[in-house]
């Protein structure tokens, strides 16, 4: 999935809550328990699988059609541009709903405005293995279960985080395989199940 796990930074504009940094003396309780150091990380990515959210963003017309899909720029850690899409864990204690709208504000900015029923149902759970050809998705770091969703949005989409812009494309233009082999982890088919999901592949 290579989803980003970037730590909270000072400008207010956090991902995770307070204690990223929480380097206590082996044994000591983290003082957030919503929140997991990198060595808790590592070793609950080693014997847990994680929980995640995906949304892909959309533009709708009147009738409630999708006319424009949004596909994330992103840079890995090691420099190469990836394409993808909204994601990122679920915390501990969070609703699904929050985690959706914290992680559609992290990367399309507060003036999105995306369109979340109180009881957001996906249109698909993904699930990502270490080991490729065990499904469709694949992330090395980690098992993960993703509950994936069709988010529509109605507002102003400026990319922060680790997203570097927000590319806006046409159904058939996001379902093409150009546009698939540019993505990671099996997200093309990803794509191509949300819009089938919604009746946008024709």
């Amino acid at each position: 999935m290579r989803t980003p796990d970037p730590e909270p930074g000072d400008n207010g504009d956090e991902r995770e809550p307070l204690a990223a940094s929480f380097s206590g003396a082996p044994g000591t309780p983290n003082p957030n328990p919503g929140w997991l150091s990198e060595v808790e990380l590592a070793e609950a990515r080693r014997r847990l699988p994680m929980l995640y959210v995906e949304a892909l963003p959309v533009r709708t017309d009147g009738m409630g059609a999708v006319t424009q899909v949004g596909i994330l720029l992103r840079a890995t850690p090691l420099g190469e541009m990836t394409r993808t899409l909204v994601s990122g864990r679920v915390r501990y204690g969070e609703t699904v709903r929050d985690a959706l709208f914290r992680h559609l504000e992290n990367d399309l900015g507060p003036m999105a405005f995306p369109l979340l029923p109180p009881q957001p149902t996906p249109f698909t759970v993904a699930e990502y293995f270490p080991l490729p050809g065990v499904s469709a998705f694949h992330d090395d770091r980690q098992h993960a279960v993703s509950l994936a969703y069709v988010v529509p949005v109605t507002g102003t989409c400026e990319p922060r985080q680790d997203a570097l812009e927000v590319t806006w494309l046409s159904p058939q233009e996001a379902a093409s395989d150009a546009l698939s082999d540019e993505m990671e982890g099996g997200r093309g088919t990803l794509i191509r199940l949300a819009l089938a999901s919604v009746g946008a592949l024709r």
